[in-house]
């Protein structure tokens, strides 16, 4: 394997062709027409154009895809994640094309891809799973209707061919049934081109726990330890962190935890990098959630605290090689945390915000990361995820870590478009997430940056005011330290002007 097609755009895009560059590996990149002057584009050795903007016209049109590999020469395609990372059709079409899928196997997306197969597979292989709907057969509305009242309130409605918050509808009682079912079909038709969905009994005041795991092609499986992703909203993940708050010092449960998530992996024969995620109770008592099977988007937190590069380890995978450590050789040491830095108004819904980046100043120093694909004078369109960067900040501890992040958002500046900057300042501030006391509902039940409520909008013009005067401030000081040095002459050289008028 000597070239490489990245089949994604963004900030993942960049840090596949990072990994690549390390290798040795000659890159390729693929673009849709708004994203010709992209950074991923500017990044590669080679681009190829595929399509008008929609993704569906573009990213997700395989045959595209195939033609652009094939056109360049590149022996292997590395989805990243999103568009067709889990999708088994791409795998399985890259497979006859005698191209490497940088992924699991067809049939280990496929069986996992589907979370009603995913769901028996796992309890057949003893893996506990939330009670829920069973059976790998796509059930009606009035099956779920039936099921709904065994299963008990509240529930999820889920769609089953895929994640990330789409087609998932929280349901209360039987009466709110039918409109939710229907809407979670709607949207997952249009998310997956599948509206099959099941059941999931809603686990209350659950904290979302994953484990990271990397399998080669000699039966080697590891896992890289566990990370906390249960600051969400809608179901979409905002910031991340290794390892757990919520497992902390109890390696007893953490090793338990990891121990399912190799199992699982096992039991669908799993071949390169993937994720095992987990509902875990108030008494750490847990459950299998689905399994992605792909790069997650908050891997850097693990990489940080283990030393280990997935996106190299995922390269050297798919090219046959053994994994170069064992279970023994993983150790865990100090503390990550990420934020997801995305174009989206959070005095506003966290509605999307497009247009021109006019100014990206990232932070540095030490303990900080920025896994970006934007610059300044770069373009943030509505076709496609709005993530400007992930800023992720290291520590010793926790606290560093969290100090070390609260440092970093306030040398972020990003103007042109609206960022959730503020969003994440006002979490990093709130003492029930310091003190690692929060669940997946913590975002809903605690924060509202909305405008629409009139108390929200008081302080969000108190804090405009505050921040102009402030800024204000900053500008005349070091407007009178500029005048104070060109007029004034420092004691230093009065001495020495001394010490040679006495010569």
């Amino acid at each position: 394997m000597n070239k490489v097609l990245v089949a994604n755009r963004g900030e993942i895009a960049v840090r596949v062709l990072r990994a690549c560059r390390e290798l040795g590996l000659k890159t390729v990149a693929v673009y849709s027409d708004v994203d010709r002057k992209s950074l991923h584009v500017r990044y590669a050795d080679e681009a190829y154009p595929i399509g008008p903007a929609p993704s569906a016209q573009s990213y997700l049109r395989m045959e595209s895809l195939i033609e652009a590999a094939n056109k360049s020469g590149a022996e292997a395609i590395h989805p990243g994640y999103g568009f067709l990372s889990e999708n088994a059709d791409f795998a399985q079409m890259c497979a006859d094309e005698g191209i490497l899928f940088v992924g699991p196997r067809p049939d280990a997306i496929r069986r996992m891809g589907d979370k009603g197969i995913a769901r028996s597979t796992m309890k057949a292989a003893g893996v506990p799973v939330v009670p829920g709907t069973e059976g790998l057969s796509a059930l009606s509305d009035e099956e779920l209707l039936a099921e709904a009242e065994k299963i008990g309130f509240p529930l999820l409605i889920k769609a089953a061919a895929g994640g990330g918050g789409k087609g998932m509808r929280a349901v209360n009682n039987l009466a709110e049934m039918p409109v939710a079912i229907g809407s979670a079909r709607r949207e997952s038709k249009s998310a997956f081109g599948d509206d099959n969905v099941y059941l999931e009994k809603m686990i209350e005041g659950a904290r979302h726990i994953e484990v990271q795991i990397l399998a080669d092609q000699h039966g080697n499986v590891v896992h890289l330890g566990e990370r906390e992703c249960s600051i969400q909203r809608r179901h979409q993940k905002l910031i991340e962190e290794a390892p757990s708050p919520f497992v902390g010092v109890d390696q007893t449960f953490r090793d338990e935890l990891c121990r399912v998530g190799v199992l699982a992996a096992q039991a669908v024969d799993y071949v390169n990098a993937g994720t095992v995620e987990c509902l875990v109770d108030k008494d750490k008592n847990f459950y299998f959630l689905e399994m992605n099977t792909r790069l997650q988007v908050e891997h850097p937190v693990t990489e940080l605290v283990t030393g280990v590069d997935i996106v190299v380890q995922q390269l050297r995978i798919a090219r046959g090689e053994q994994l170069s450590f064992q279970q023994e050789d993983v150790a865990m040491r100090g503390w990550a945390v990420e934020c997801r830095i995305n174009a989206e108004d959070p005095f506003n819904q966290f509605f999307p915000s497009t247009g021109l980046i006019r100014q990206h100043d990232v932070p540095t120093g030490p303990g900080v990361r920025v896994d970006t694909g934007v610059f300044s004078g770069a373009e943030i369109t509505p076709y496609y995820d709005p993530m400007i960067a992930k800023l992720v900040c290291y520590g010793d501890k926790r606290s560093q870590a969290l100090r070390r992040m609260r440092r970093a958002l306030a040398e972020y500046h990003i103007l042109g478009v609206t960022s959730n900057i503020p969003f994440h300042q006002n979490i990093l501030q709130n003492n029930d997430f310091i003190a690692g006391n929060f669940d997946t509902s913590f975002v809903e039940k605690h924060f509202s940056l909305d405008q629409t409520d009139p108390s929200s909008q008081k302080h969000a013009e108190a804090a405009a005011i505050i921040a102009t005067l402030l800024s204000h401030a900053k500008t005349q000081r070091a407007a009178r330290i500029d005048r104070d040095c060109g007029e004034r002459v420092s004691a230093w050289k009065r001495a020495r002007n001394w010490k040679e008028m006495g010569r």
